[in-house]
């Protein structure tokens, strides 16, 4: 069977669309790694993104009277681009589905196209069902993102070019995955012609669908999944992308957000590009695993598969990738609230640079600072932090806390008292007007006693609330909980919370 996979990759009709783009070494990230660092630069295409070739190898397979009556897609941009353009360039009509959550630039790169933009949803699955449904209802052919040997077989032609790029034999190869195309197509080509390169795919820690499918043996479908990396966000990897990648793929790598973050800012500091957060997945899986082998040197190589980053999520990028090299920790310190111990804390700490320090006086014997250090890593933190508790400090780590980064960095200094006083942490699709539909769902009799939100440039928006429910009313706020129809958890005994709001 994969024999059969490596023909329909060496026949695949791609390259009337696609270029055959660069792998590069990266001297900069080598150097830093102690090994080579090779990337495969889909963001090079037309498209900035490797997406076009599937659905051009796909849609170019399709009989004349199929193409005549036009093609339909849903997609979250880059699989959109890749089917709009392969319509334009076959003569076809084409209907893209995309969420209402999609960022403009690639709404608008889809229509720049020619092809018909349909909006519709909060997510990938509601676009889908609704494009699956224009398709039968029309007549139209689909073209599915990931699970279709054609689309499957257009994407390995990355892993056919990379080995003939690459002078010699990797030790691994780095693909990012979200429904299972792309390393499926790239994991063909490296086990039938270079079996001793280990393949690895890369996934986000809240899109992890791959991962949990091969430590299962199943197909796991996940209840929600993370919009950061919005090109891999996939609650359910395919079928047939699940049944090659259980023969093809050796090891599912999981990275946060933040290290995401943190290979963006590493991949424009040695090629000056700048990746979608997608795009730099890959990277980040092989930047985690060297970092995390005892001993140096290799060769490996990642494929940076797509540059359509939302430009907003440029300042949420900036803001995290610090934190996510490890070259920033953010932590809560309790000092006596007297004259004179800021300045004993400082000394303490010593000649670390401080990023970020927030305080304000608050009636009582304690005092609690929330502090960004600039960090070299882990040992020098936790060397740090044994200094400052042996000093006396009470000291919590914050760097892994999200509620601690997203709201209550920008909140220290509102500390109050409020009575029967619960804190909620609210998830909704970021749009124009989602924050005012969001506070009318929360209209209600208790009173709001902490709110904050701020735009982060990602596809959803976060608010931190305070809700002042008596007892009493306890299962009142299970039921509007419940019923209101939004994402929430409660964050009431959040250590960062608890000393800072």
């Amino acid at each position: 069977m994969l024999q059969s996979y490596l023909r329909r990759i060496l026949l695949a009709k791609v390259y009337d669309v696609a270029a055959e783009t660069p792998c590069e070494l990266a001297p900069v990230l080598s150097r830093r790694l102690g090994c080579e660092v090779w990337l495969k630069r889909e963001d090079q295409q037309c498209v900035f993104s490797f997406k076009l070739r599937g659905a051009y190898n796909k849609m170019a397979l399709l009989p004349d009277e199929a193409l005549a009556k036009g093609v339909v897609a849903a997609s979250a941009g880059n699989h959109a681009q890749g089917v709009a353009l392969a319509a334009r360039r076959l003569g076809a009509s084409a209907t893209i589905v995309m969420p209402a959550t999609t960022p403009r630039i690639k709404v608008d790169a889809v229509r720049r196209h020619g092809a018909e933009v349909v909006l519709y949803g909060d997510n990938y699955d509601a676009a889908y069902e609704k494009a699956r449904g224009l398709a039968e209802s029309g007549g139209m052919t689909f073209i599915h993102p990931y699970d279709d040997p054609d689309v499957i077989a257009g994407q390995g032609t990355i892993g056919l070019e990379m080995i003939r790029q690459i002078p010699q034999p990797l030790d691994a190869v780095f693909v990012p995955v979200g429904g299972g195309g792309l390393i499926a197509g790239v994991g063909v080509c490296y086990r039938l012609l270079h079996p001793e390169t280990r393949v690895v795919g890369v996934e986000p820690e809240d899109a992890d669908a791959m991962a949990r499918s091969l430590r299962a043996k199943r197909r796991v479908r996940l209840e929600r999944v993370g919009r950061f990396a919005d090109g891999v966000a996939v609650r359910q990897v395919g079928e047939e992308t699940f049944r090659l990648a259980r023969q093809v793929v050796d090891e599912v790598v999981v990275v946060s957000n933040d290290e995401i973050c943190a290979a963006i800012k590493d991949l424009f500091e040695d090629r000056r590009c700048v990746l979608e957060p997608a795009g730099a997945l890959a990277y980040a899986g092989l930047k985690r695993c060297v970092q995390r082998r005892s001993s140096r040197g290799g060769r490996f190589a990642a494929i940076a598969s797509g540059a359509n980053i939302n430009f907003d999520s440029l300042r949420h990028v900036s803001e995290r990738a610090e934190i996510g090299e490890r070259r920033e920790t953010v932590f809560a310190a309790t000092i006596p609230e007297r004259p004179g111990s800021f300045r004993e804390f400082c000394e303490t700490i010593g000649p670390h640079e401080i990023t970020e320090f927030n305080y304000r006086y608050n009636p009582g014997p304690d005092a609690h600072i929330y502090v960004g250090l600039r960090t070299a890593n882990p040992t020098e933190v936790a060397t740090l932090f044994a200094k400052l508790r042996q000093k006396g400090y009470q000291v919590i780590d914050l760097t892994d806390d999200e509620v601690a980064k997203l709201h209550v960095r920008h909140m220290v200094g509102g500390r109050a008292r409020a009575k029967h006083e619960r804190l909620f942490a609210f998830v909704f699709p970021e749009r124009p007007g989602a924050l005012l539909e969001f506070l009318r769902r929360l209209e209600h009799p208790w009173n709001i006693s902490l709110f904050h939100y701020r735009n982060h440039g990602s596809d959803y928006g976060r608010v931190l609330a305070g809700i002042q429910v008596p007892p009493s009313d306890r299962g009142k706020l299970r039921a509007f909980l419940r019923d209101s129809g939004l994402e929430w958890t409660e964050e009431t005994n959040n250590p960062a919370c608890r000393l800072f709001l």
